[in-house]
């Protein structure tokens, strides 16, 4: 009886028992359904947000794409428009012209009459009169084609300037060219979108002369709050953007005052090259260097090779030159000195003939520096041999900084080498004051000298730079040559 009682008790235990485990786990599963639930239903609110926030992107680009849309359809209204504009003017020239031809004819009609008064009034012969009436005719038809052809030219000039900012601009908008922007424009800020205007000024008067005086390229486009400054040359770029942030700041800008504030600029950018000059030397612990040496050193700042800083590159040379020479045994000062100075020809090699391993070699021996280090600077490209290892050195941390992933673009060097060849070639002529390559080394400005050459002769040496161009220059395309004779006469009233 107890067994049986015990074994009754035992069973409802397990049953209560089982009872009670069945419980625990529907509620458990009664929990769990609860939450996935919770979880679906935000898993849906998020996706609700995410359908939306796609929606208004969407909605946005396709905004952006009508605007765009917009713009490129005016761009090629105004295109069809200046087209039209230009076949007016060409039949407005050809007009011209058929009214010279005929001036002409009336011309020798009239010659024969008036050698025949001539003769007769002054009893001179046919020859004679002849010869003065030529002269004269000369002189009038000269004078009449130096205006017809200065307004053409004029307006031409303006036409074309027009059109290029145009298409710079366009071309800017939807190309990307990083290395290019980096190495050839300067971006300068602005307080507004008003002060482009008073960039441009009347008639483009301000930005035309800003760039004649400073040969750079102004870009004003619809980047907002910012103009671009472009130029192969990173000096000339850099006076030309602490001209235009002073002029912003002066808040008058006109032709006179933009060649006052280039003057001031200048002397600003001398001091910062001196100071560039004077921090590399310290950096390397060199005291030796006269101030006009390290002058020099710091125009290698605004100096590249192959896209790389010649500056940074020649300190990055004396570093790593310095650790090999103390491994070697080699003399530290005279590898460092050799390093800093080995491209130090490229800061003339604009203003004076030869490479720069040869204007190198004469300016370490005009500041008499040692034989070593000028042996280094002409041996680091291998035209002559090292006479020491300090040479070796040099010449072989500067295949290790030119060589290292990253540090040159040869298609830049050569870029600029083009450029600069072009201005030295326009400079060549007798009576040109300076020449500015400009628009990517399709044009050259080319500034001449008005009291030693006319304008009949700036018409001829514009023919005969073009022609020197054809013969001795290789390039894609067309160059345009722009010859510019100003004259200045200045009269104070007391």
């Amino acid at each position: 009886m107890n067994s049986l009682f015990l074994l009754v008790i035992g069973a409802v235990a397990l049953a209560a028992g089982w009872l009670l485990h069945k419980l625990q786990s529907k509620a458990k599963v009664d929990s769990a359904e609860n939450k996935a639930k919770e979880l679906i239903l935000q898993a849906k609110d998020q996706a609700i947000k995410i359908t939306e926030e796609a929606k208004k992107q969407e909605t946005e680009i396709r905004q952006q794409i009508l605007r765009l849309e917009e713009r490129l359809e005016k761009r090629e209204e105004d295109f069809s428009r200046k087209e039209q504009e230009l076949e007016r003017q060409k039949k407005a020239l050809e007009e011209k012209i058929l009214e010279t031809a005929k001036l002409k004819e009336e011309l020798k009609a009239g010659r024969d009459q008036q050698a025949a008064t001539l003769e007769k009034i002054a009893k001179l012969t046919r020859e004679e009169s002849k010869q003065i009436l030529l002269e004269q005719t000369e002189k009038m038809i000269k004078d009449d084609l130096i205006g017809l052809t200065r307004k053409l030219v004029l307006q031409a000039r303006e036409d074309a300037e027009r059109e290029a900012r145009n298409i710079v601009a366009q071309a800017i908008e939807r190309t990307s060219a990083e290395v290019s922007t980096e190495t050839t424009t300067t971006t300068v800020a602005l307080r507004s979108d008003e002060m482009k205007g008073r960039i441009i000024g009347k008639e483009g008067r301000n930005i035309k002369a800003f760039e004649q005086m400073l040969g750079v390229e102004v870009i004003v486009d619809e980047t907002p709050d910012a103009v671009i400054i472009s130029g192969f040359n990173s000096v000339r770029r850099h006076v030309a953007k602490v001209t235009l942030e002073k002029l912003i700041a002066d808040g008058r800008i006109h032709p006179a005052k933009v060649e006052e504030v280039y003057e001031k600029a200048k002397k600003e950018v001398g001091q910062m090259i001196k100071e560039a000059g004077e921090e590399a030397v310290y950096e390397l612990g060199i005291t030796t260097f006269p101030p006009k040496l390290v002058q020099l050193i710091g125009r290698l700042k605004f100096r590249t090779s192959y896209g790389q800083n010649v500056l940074k590159h020649s300190v990055e040379m004396a570093k790593v030159g310095a650790l090999i020479a103390e491994e070697l045994g080699a003399d530290v000062s005279i590898v460092k000195q050799g390093a800093l100075l080995h491209d130090i020809g490229k800061a003339l090699d604009q203003e004076m003939e030869g490479t720069h391993v040869e204007l190198g070699r004469r300016i370490a021996e005009k500041f008499g520096l040692s034989q070593k280090v000028i042996n280094a600077i002409e041996a680091h490209h291998g035209d002559v041999e090292h006479s020491s290892l300090e040479a070796a050195i040099v010449d072989a941390c500067d295949n290790i900084s030119g060589a290292r992933p990253g540090a040159r673009r040869d298609s830049f060097e050569q870029y600029v080498k083009r450029l600069e060849e072009l201005e030295k070639l326009a400079t060549s002529f007798e009576g040109v004051e300076k020449a500015y390559a400009i628009q990517a080394g399709r044009e050259i400005r080319v500034f001449i000298e008005p009291n030693k050459v006319d304008d009949w002769g700036a018409m001829k040496m514009a023919r005969e730079i073009a022609g020197r161009i054809e013969q001795e220059l290789k390039y894609p395309g067309e160059i345009k040559v722009q010859v510019i004779r100003d004259l200045r006469i200045v009269e104070y009233a007391r």
